[in-house]
């Protein structure tokens, strides 16, 4: 196999990002297809990135000859269809997270690609972003000591695309959006552990005109071996993006700014970005990021899959990683729904993760 022939699905923001990352940066990859909804949206993105060809239907793409891995960069609701289709046709799949809307779908995905010998990744770009690695590198040596506490938050004023802000499709609010990172961020830096208790607190502050779903969430997870990890997340924020860790030994300490550390100072009266009028935060004083996909490991996170396919290697982030940070997204939406102090393994039926939590406001 000289080069692993992409299906990239979507045409959003991620798919953006990833079909960038391979053009620029994973030499052993090639996207020879792309798929989306609107026709004229989706050759408008093939045309831009050289795509030789595109599609208005995901399952013509999969069943590409010259595809060997799909990139499923579509709304959650649609990862469990689309994951156990590419891997019945004997694809590999990368899948970013969330990794589906419930544990009964992650089972079938999980089965799916085991059952057809094909990998199926997690998307976590945390576990490759460079200042993280660094971090992990630290933890691992052992220069922080016995880690008891691991911290992560991103905050911002929430998502671009509509179909986040719909629970139906999404499956839930910030807490599955953005936890979903904090959660394998923690399981990664220690060891991937069991996580053994999950409690959470969440609301809709700001967007309750968009959205039925949380809009700022906290987080606290208990592993074996006694380490906590506590995760800030929000869609509530003014004020341009806050994405920073903290990891806490018995012997030191590192923290970790992925955003103002990496930025140029900037002040702009009207704004600026991709489209100023869904980015009002970057009017005024904001730090500028250059080079994101970069600072944020998504190259490093694709070269790596693909690596793994072309080489028969097994992948950082796998479907299991996946279905156990859903597990605890699951447990956290309990929490907030009960009160109480979840306790895993979790036991439910719930369809989508923010379900218990709607119930008990009435929704």
């Amino acid at each position: 196999m000289s080069k692993v022939g992409v299906a990239l699905l979507g045409c959003g923001f991620i798919s953006e990002i990833h079909s960038d990352c391979y053009q620029r940066f994973v030499r052993e990859a090639k996207v020879e297809v792309v798929a989306g909804r609107d026709p004229a949206k989706t050759q408008a993105f093939a045309e831009r990135f050289g795509i030789p060809r595109w599609f208005t239907n995901w399952r013509e793409a999969v069943q590409c000859d010259e595809v060997q891995l799909v990139d499923l960069c579509l709304p959650n609701f649609l990862h469990a269809e689309v994951t156990v289709a590419a891997a019945q046709a004997g694809k590999h799949v990368i899948c970013e997270k969330p990794l589906c809307m419930n544990l009964q779908e992650a089972d079938q995905m999980i089965a799916a690609c085991q059952q057809a010998g094909v990998h199926l990744m997690y998307a976590e770009e945390l576990c490759f972003t460079p200042k993280y690695v660094r971090a992990k590198q630290l933890v691992d040596e052992g220069a922080l000591g016995k880690v008891y506490l691991v911290k992560q938050s991103e905050k911002h004023f929430g998502p671009h695309a509509d179909w986040f802000w719909d629970v139906a499709r999404s499956g839930g609010g910030v807490m599955l959006d953005m936890g979903c990172h904090a959660f394998e961020f923690f399981r990664w830096v220690l060891g991937k552990p069991r996580a053994v208790s999950v409690m959470a607190q969440m609301g809709t502050y700001v967007h309750g005109d968009k959205t039925l779903g949380d809009d700022n969430s906290i987080g606290i997870v208990e592993f074996e071996g006694g380490a906590v990890g506590m995760a800030e997340e929000s869609w509530a924020k003014r004020g341009g993006m806050d994405d920073r860790a903290e990891i806490y030994g018995a012997e030191g300490v590192v923290y970790a700014d992925l955003l103002h550390g990496n930025a140029l100072e900037t002040f702009s009266e009207r704004g600026y970005g991709y489209a100023v009028e869904k980015a009002p935060d970057t009017k005024g004083w904001t730090f500028t990021i250059y080079e994101e996909a970069w600072n944020y490991g998504f190259p490093q996170e694709l070269a790596h899959f693909v690596g793994c396919v072309k080489h028969g290697t097994q992948p950082l982030e796998t479907g299991e990683d996946g279905r156990a940070v859903l597990e605890i997204i699951m447990a956290a939406y309990e929490s907030a729904a009960t009160g109480r102090r979840v306790a895993l393994p979790l036991q439910t039926q719930a369809k989508t993760p923010i379900e218990p939590w709607l119930k008990a406001r009435g929704r």
